[in-house]
């Protein structure tokens, strides 16, 4: 299991809660303003976060705006290296007589990130097909 420090915190204030007020009634009245809380704090961070990313994406500088698109010609390019050069390079090297291992790519760190992205681009297809590409 995977250490969350944010519920490690709020277990730690939920048992001082327990000890520092006596009633449960209030204790649980603290508890469930705590974690009301908590969750606005991740809700205010989620919006901060999407208002930072349509930012980047609407910037014209290629050094803001363009780190996507290239992550996903990296991802691209190391996808089609594994899937299509390497298999084929390998293979019309043995058929005349120069047989070569190329080294594989490892794309397990790769591949959640390059399918996250071609998920996000199906919604960018859908925005195409809808007319609402490029701002129109």
């Amino acid at each position: 299991m995977a250490f969350d420090p944010l519920t490690a915190i709020l277990n730690i204030a939920n048992t001082v809660l327990d000890r520092v007020i006596p009633d449960k009634t209030q204790a649980a009245a603290a508890k469930a303003s705590l974690l009301e809380t908590t969750v606005k704090g991740e809700w205010d961070n989620a919006i901060a976060q999407l208002q930072v990313d349509q930012a980047e994406a609407a910037n014209q500088s290629v050094f803001v705006a363009g780190w996507r698109p290239w992550i996903g010609w990296v991802c691209g390019m190391a996808f089609a290296y594994t899937y299509v050069v390497q298999p084929l390079f390998s293979f019309f090297a043995a058929l005349f007589g120069h047989p070569v291992n190329l080294p594989p790519v490892n794309l397990d760190g790769m591949m959640p990130v390059l399918l996250g992205m071609l998920g996000l681009g199906a919604m960018r297809s859908w925005d195409k097909s809808n007319g609402k590409a490029n701002g129109s």
